[in-house]
Formats: C-alpha cells, sequence, structure tokens
C-alpha cells in the first residue's frame, strides 16, 4: 500500500470515527429530553447528522452511523437483540431517505424548492418510517412496551426522528457552506444581531405563556431570517425556535403545561413541523428567486454587449 491509498484509508476512518462520535454525542444531548422509555424523544439530532453525513461523504460512511447508533442504544438496553435490532433500523432509515433524495435529483444547497419539499417528505416523513417501525416493533417484540404502547411510541419515534432530519439537516449543510460575507457593512451586522435576539426573546415569551396560539408570534422572524439571510439565517432560526419548543414540552411549561403526553406531542410537532417546513421552503424561494434574477441580469449584461458590438 502507497502513502496515497494510506492517506486515503486514514483519512476515511477518521470520518468514520468522527461520525460516530458525533451520533453518540448528539444522542446523549436527545436522550435528555425523552418521553417514552428513557430513549424516545421528540427530537432525534443524530438521524439530522447522518443524513448529512450521507449526503456530504456518500454511502461509504454507513458504517459510522450504525456504530454511533449500536454505542448510543446500548446504554439504555433493553437487551442486546433488541439494541442490534434498533440500531440497524437508525442506520437503514438514514441509507434510504439518502438514496430516496438522490433518485429525486436533490442538492445539497437546498437552493431550489423541490430540494425543501424533498428534504421534507423524503429524507424526513419518508425515511424515517423504517427506524420508527423497526426500533418500536423491537421494543415491543421484547416486551418493554406496555401493551398499547407500540402505536404511541410509534409516533414518537417516527416525528422525533423526522424532526431531527427537518431540523439539523439543513442546518449543517447550510454550516458547510457558510462563509464570511465580504462587503457586509456595519447595518448588516447589526440587523443580524437584533434579529437573533428578536427570536430568543420571542420565542421564550411564547414558551413560557399558557396559550399555544403565542407559539406562532415566531414566525415573522422565520420569514425575516429566511428573506433577508436566506438558508444560513432560516436554518439557524428553526433550529433554535424548535429546541426551545422542546424544552418547553420536556418540562411541562407554557402552552405544554397540564396536558397529557398526546396532546403535548401532537402541539410540539405540529409546531416543529410548520416552523422547518417555512423557513425551508421560504428560504429555497427566496435563494432560487435569486439566482433567477442574477442569470436574468447576466444575459441582459451579454445581450447588451452584443448589441454594442454589433453598432460599432
Amino acid at each position: 500500500m502507497d502513502s496515497a491509498q494510506l492517506r486515503r484509508h486514514t483519512a476515511t476512518a477518521l470520518t468514520l470515527l468522527a461520525v460516530a462520535v458525533c451520533y453518540y454525542a448528539t444522542a446523549r444531548l436527545g436522550l435528555l429530553q425523552q418521553l417514552v422509555r428513557g430513549q424516545v424523544t421528540p427530537l432525534w439530532p443524530p438521524t439530522g447528522i447522518a443524513v448529512a453525513a450521507l449526503l456530504v461523504f456518500g454511502l461509504r460512511i454507513w458504517p459510522g452511523i450504525a456504530l454511533g447508533a449500536l454505542v448510543a442504544n446500548a446504554s439504555i438496553g433493553p437487551s442486546a437483540l433488541p439494541v442490534l435490532i434498533i440500531a440497524v433500523g437508525n442506520t437503514l432509515a438514514p441509507i434510504c431517505s439518502c438514496l430516496m433524495l438522490r433518485r429525486a435529483g436533490f442538492r445539497d444547497d437546498l437552493g431550489l424548492l423541490r430540494d425543501a419539499l424533498a428534504l421534507v417528505f423524503l429524507g424526513a416523513l419518508g425515511g424515517m418510517l423504517i427506524s420508527a417501525t423497526v426500533g418500536s416493533g423491537a421494543l415491543a417484540l421484547s416486551g418493554a412496551l406496555p401493551p398499547g404502547g407500540f402505536w404511541p411510541t410509534w409516533s414518537v419515534w417516527w416525528t422525533g426522528d423526522a424532526m431531527g432530519v427537518m431540523v439539523v439537516t439543513p442546518f449543517l449543510l447550510a454550516l458547510r457552506r457558510a462563509r464570511r460575507p465580504h462587503g457586509a457593512g456595519l447595518s448588516r451586522w447589526v440587523e443580524a444581531a437584533v434579529l437573533v435576539v428578536c427570536t430568543v426573546a420571542v420565542t421564550l415569551l411564547a414558551t413560557d405563556t399558557s396559550h399555544a396560539s403565542f407559539l406562532f408570534l415566531v414566525f415573522p422572524f422565520l420569514i425575516w431570517a429566511a428573506f433577508r439571510f436566506e438558508r444560513a439565517g432560516a436554518a439557524c432560526c428553526a433550529l433554535g425556535v424548535s429546541v426551545f419548543a422542546i424544552l418547553a414540552a420536556g418540562r411541562m411549561t407554557g402552552p405544554f403545561a397540564h396536558r397529557g403526553l398526546l396532546t403535548n406531542m401532537i402541539t410540539l410537532q405540529a409546531f416543529n413541523g410548520a416552523v422547518s417546513l417555512t423557513a425551508l421552503v421560504l428560504a429555497a424561494v427566496v435563494t432560487e428567486r435569486e439566482r433567477t434574477y442574477q442569470e436574468i441580469k447576466r444575459l441582459c449584461t451579454q445581450l447588451s454587449e452584443k448589441v454594442a458590438h454589433q453598432d460599432t
């Protein structure tokens, strides 16, 4: 094996290890907000990391996902065989999501409306059916769930994994392409700071008030972020808002107080889904409009240059 091959294999091994570590670390964070049996949460960040890693590095990265899923689930049981089955489901789900997205012609810059819709409906809602079904089935067959507990667990599992893709994957894809803006004046930085402060303040207010309708006060700020800061701003705002909402649901405070698990899950995931979909779609529409404008501008410049050349 020559030095070039050794460097490639070393880089691949380090990448697999990094994916596994990130999967495990974010799994531990996600479990802090568990709602069912200590291992089913309303937001499972590892799925977002797994889908993003597969889109960026390719399918060869799947062993890192499998290792992270196996280690993360080994510490919470219930026994060896169900843990292995759950890890297989957690690995297959993002792989299938990646394959479906590639089949649909998905581009990871999320620059087109169809890319945003594909990520939501194929990558999140479609692909995560696998992990939810396999995981909930494994828990049910092992006796870890009470009678009648399959469907409540399945619903939390599915929406939690789907939210991980809808919230975390766009953030990571946007972060990968983030660059320090050139020529951004002081007013632009001030606007970004004001947006962050206002979004955090309104989200905290909305999640501290008992009226669920107050949650929708955050949407003007999501629209602001999408129109002014496009994908990066929309992805960051959506992630922050969803995290604050999940923390409130875990504490059962604000609009999630004095309500049952099913009611809270419906409220939380409907809100998070609306936040993610609004941010992704608006950012994609704005980016697509800007690209169209730049293309028209370029063609007009070429046309004027040709006309000027003919006149001379």
